[in-house]
């Protein structure tokens, strides 16, 4: 009791602390935020943008779907440019070309090394200098500026419209035809994309600096990569990136400390002879969670669907086999759709464990427990379809601006359904938290047993789940994108990667326990203990995600810094993995749970390749400046969204179907294809076309700068066409995998066999 008791302590002071910190890190993001200017006006006097015209240009940004067509300041899609880079390019080069005939040359190309040497230095002095005036709230730019601005402006208005001139640019783009139909619209976005691009190459006034003597850098810590501005990487970034190596080497050398220690004198457990868990009785409440899980696998099969489509998009452009798609589903709802079902899915299939395991635990069915599991159900389902068709309303440009924020697209990754479906949504998760508290709560009062401590930190997970999501409503429709940022990764890094691992590791803790596999005790050690560890670089390593969105270097350093300690638990994944595999072996009525035991190794194997691997890859400042918004981005998200958290939520699916279909035979064939289509389907994706390609656009980035690698010269080359095709048989053998699992599913409940009886016990399949 007093080891636990301290591990309590420990933790709670570590979430306070930790939490304490990131809000500090919060208020030193909007402080120093890029400011917005009442108006922007060239030297002669001429207004060229007023607040209201960036104001109305990100309306119209988010409307037309925001992060999912391109990026801004490096979040969001891959296939359309950075609009914040590729204006940075492109304005740079207009003023070059500007100097460049005014020296009787036809463009800077053609002018000699020493004289282009020459205007780099004057265009940088130029770009770089901070003229905003915080009295007066104005930008003041030299004529040259404004007349490539309004060049630049042309190119946008023209690509966000239907003119033919740029229609092949469309296609490369995976945009469709009249994006923004509205010419003041499209004036109006030019004025956020030219307003991000400034962030991007002005420096920050020098009382922002975090170190005292550094040199300055820009409002996104001189991200993007862009030689003819000088936005190089600062020293801060090789600082901190190669302290977080060092972190990364130190805690894994003390969690193997550690884990030698605790283990050194482990003693034999007795295994139980027979199932403990065959003669639980399923309450009408946990019945009901199976319409759950179906909706797992519907979501799941139509987020594959999209995931096809929006591939797809990245060859024809606005067509599929010489259909044209984007006329009906653009690529901006598709990938929409494609990422927001991801996490959807997932959640669904870990709210509906929890329902079910609940009363399990407890064994108490409190009263009206079926109707608020239906109740709830019918919710998600309404937001879900509510949510889809206001994004796709807006999307088509058929909602209007006033209405978008609340009933359309928001535009920011993963939190883009509108306000009213995140509010309705966070009712039912407040609803969820309270149908498992209630059915917990005898065991949470009841008197203490070996578990409780466990089921405690179930019940806390499960309040974090509901209460975090609360995050998305932090912002309104004009607050600062910076600030929006740093709430969005709240809900993306704490609510998905954090408090649902939390709730992952107590609910397995709890299913291995009442097997009888491991003793109480020692899984509420070693469960408070993998919560530390998690936790003590989850909380700060959210900042890892900040590093380029208008933040002082002090988040650089912080976030650097704990999102190393991520990984270190990570380093060790091999022993979970090995215990898991023993546990399904540690008894012959074990076979009965081998595929959801099978899932874990699965979900062992892809925290450390894709969330340890890949994510330690991209997550160094020096590694994220260069590969932020490349495709080893997505070679991280893909491989550990659905290879963490999606097999951890078929695993977590498949144990509550033993308890809801156990006394019907099993025929595992599907099971076992299933499992193997996709680990083998995923890892084609990622090493036939994700790593390479994300390699080629690194290359690309160290060579001629990042918004040559994201664009239409660059990502219409035949070896990329190529490595996107190649994505086509691992997708295949994947969604093979989703078919036999819908149709394993499928046969348990349509037209089921009994499972026959051997030796007065049910047999036991494999």
């Amino acid at each position: 009791m007093g080891s636990t008791r301290k591990l309590w302590l420990g933790l709670a002071a570590l979430l306070v602390v930790s939490f304490g910190v990131l809000l500090w890190a919060g208020g030193e993001i909007f402080r120093t935020a890029p400011p917005i200017p009442e108006q922007v006006t060239s030297t002669s006097g001429q207004v060229v943008y007023t607040r209201a015209d960036i104001e109305r240009g990100r309306q119209v940004w988010q409307s037309m779907g925001g992060m999912q067509l391109g990026s801004i300041w490096g979040h969001g899609g891959y296939v359309a440019p950075d609009w914040s880079a590729d204006w940075l390019h492109r304005e740079a080069v207009a003023v070059l070309d500007l100097w460049a005939r005014q020296e009787d040359a036809p463009s800077y190309d053609k002018l000699p090394a020493e004289r282009q040497a020459a205007l780099r230095g004057r265009l940088q002095e130029s770009f770089r200098h901070n003229t905003f005036d915080a009295k007066t709230g104005t930008i003041l730019l030299p004529e040259e500026r404004v007349i490539a601005i309004s060049n630049v402006a042309a190119h946008y208005e023209s690509l966000f419209g239907n003119d033919p001139t740029t229609q092949k640019l469309r296609e490369a783009y995976a945009m469709k035809n009249d994006t923004v139909p509205d010419a003041e619209h499209r004036r109006a976005l030019t004025a956020f994309f030219w307003w991000t691009a400034w962030a991007a190459g002005t420096e920050r006034p020098a009382d922002a600096v975090a170190l005292p003597g550094a040199k300055a850098v820009t409002y996104t810590n001189n991200w993007p990569s862009e030689p003819l501005v000088g936005n190089t990487p600062p020293p801060s970034l090789f600082l901190w990136s190669v302290f977080s190596v060092l972190f990364l080497i130190a805690g894994i050398g003390l969690l193997g400390w550690h884990h030698a220690r605790s283990h050194a004198n482990e003693k034999p457990h007795t295994i139980p002879s027979s199932d403990p868990l065959a003669a639980l009785r399923v309450t009408p409440s946990m019945r009901a969670t199976a319409k759950y899980f179906w909706t797992v696998l519907a979501l799941f099969l139509v987020q594959i669907l999209l995931g096809a489509m929006t591939a797809h998009f990245q060859v024809e452009g606005q067509q599929a086999y010489g259909f044209q798609l984007s006329d009906i589903l653009p690529y901006s709802i598709t990938r929409t759709w494609h990422t927001q079902l991801a996490v959807l899915w997932i959640a669904v299939a870990w709210l509906g464990t929890g329902l079910y395991i609940a009363p399990a635990l407890s064994g108490h069915e409190p009263k009206f427990q079926r109707l608020g599991v239906n109740f709830l159900w019918a919710c998600l389902l309404v937001i879900v379809v509510g949510a889809f068709a206001g994004q796709w309303l807006a999307v088509m440009q058929k909602l209007g601006l006033a209405n978008n924020f609340w009933w359309g697209h928001q535009g920011w990754e993963y939190a883009d359904m509108g306000r009213f479906w995140q509010w309705f949504l966070f009712i039912g998760l407040l609803l969820w938290l309270t149908l498992v508290g209630r059915a917990l709560w005898p065991v949470l009062r009841g008197p203490k047993t070996d578990t409780k401590a466990i089921v405690g930190l179930l019940f806390l997970s499960t309040v974090c789940i509901g209460l975090f999501f609360g995050a998305a409503l932090m912002w309104g429709e004009h607050t600062h994108i910076s600030e929006v940022e740093y709430w969005r990764w709240w809900l993306v890094h704490l609510w998905v990667e954090g408090f649902f691992e939390v709730f992952a590791t107590a609910v397995m803790a709890l299913i291995f326990t009442r097997l009888g596999l491991v003793e109480a005790k020692s899984a509420t050690t070693a469960t408070l203990f993998a919560t530390i560890v998690f936790m003590s670089g989850g909380v700060l390593g959210t900042l890892h995600h900040l590093y380029f969105v208008g933040t002082p270097t002090a988040v650089v350093a912080l976030g650097a810094s704990f999102s190393a300690l991520e990984v270190v638990p990570l380093a060790y994944i091999g022993f979970e993995a090995y215990h898991s595999y023993k546990l399904g072996h540690a008894t012959p009525w074990m076979a009965r749970y081998r595929w959801p035991i099978l899932f874990f190794v699965a979900v062992s194997f892809w925290n450390l390749v894709g969330a340890g691997l890949f994510g330690f890859l991209i997550n160094p400042p020096l590694s994220l400046y260069y590969m932020q918004g490349l495709n080893l981005t997505p070679l991280h998200g893909h491989t550990a969204l659905f290879g963490v958290y999606g097999m951890l939520g078929i695993a977590l699916m498949l144990f509550c179907m033993r308890g809801l279909r156990g006394q019907m035979h099993w025929n595992t064939r599907p099971l076992k294809v299933a499992f193997w289509c996709f680990n083998i389907g995923l890892t084609m994706m990622a090493l036939f076309t994700l790593l390479p390609l994300g390699i080629l656009q690194l290359l690309a980035t160290l060579e001629h700068g990042y918004a040559y690698a994201r664009s239409e010269a660059f990502m219409q080359q035949p070896i990329i066409d190529m490595l996107v095709w190649m994505r086509v048989p691992g997708d295949t053998i994947f969604s093979v995998g989703a078919l036999a699992l819908c149709w394993f599913v499928f046969r348990l409940w349509v037209a089921p066999k009994p499972a026959r009886v051997q030796g007065g016990a049910p047999e036991v399949e494999g």
